[in-house]
């Protein structure tokens, strides 16, 4: 698949299969984050690879005790606000029963923290579509990483004191991998080929 078409076709999946990731392509997975662009050449991107089920099973109760927690304001994040209500309900799973979560965090108080973790979750998300794998891009984490008890399991886990949740990513085989390409009605472009005096 050339680059393009990897962007192309890469798509969210949401329903992931039991079926564990071999662990050679959770190493290319892994590789192609490693590899992506970081401010100054840092290198400080954190990955956390989490493929243990109760750990995962830890995490899902310890996010929906804390966004059960939360009270849905008025102009909220729709996707904070859905997390909050399906926690309420008690049926709530925010990694989609993947069978891999990837965590990415990175240094506190780094201005590029999380543009550096964004291009290498991007990179991972494109070599997962290559490999045949679903995934998708998670917020939850980072929007509980002030929460004590999600911060202090993630401490115990890998997460270092002088590093701060950006994102995370799900990663498994889909139970059914859409790669058709979406339509965009967003996401304008504006093209300067004119000086403007």
């Amino acid at each position: 698949m050339n680059v393009l078409d990897c962007i192309k076709t890469r798509r969210s999946c949401r329903i992931y299969m039991e079926q564990p990731v071999e662990r050679e392509k959770i190493g290319q997975v892994i590789e192609a984050g490693r590899l992506a662009p970081c401010g100054g050449n840092s290198q400080t991107t954190h990955l956390i690879v989490i493929t243990n089920k109760k750990v995962l099973d830890d995490l899902a109760v310890l996010a929906r005790n804390a966004f059960s927690r939360m009270e849905i304001t008025e102009g909220m994040y729709r996707s904070l606000a859905a997390s909050i209500r399906a926690s309420k309900a008690g049926n709530y799973v925010f990694y989609y029963q993947a069978p891999v979560l990837i965590v990415a965090a990175n240094k506190k108080g780094y201005g590029n923290a999380m543009a550096d973790c964004v291009c290498s979750l991007e990179n991972m998300m494109l070599a997962a579509n290559e490999l045949d794998l679903g995934s998708c891009y998670i917020n939850q984490l980072h929007w509980l990483d002030g929460d004590p008890d999600v911060h202090e399991y993630l401490l115990r886990i890998g997460l270092e004191e002088d590093e701060t949740v950006c994102g995370s990513m799900a990663l498994g085989y889909a139970k059914k991998l859409n790669r058709e390409t979406p339509v965009r009605r967003g996401n304008p472009v504006t093209y300067v080929e004119d000086d403007p005096r």
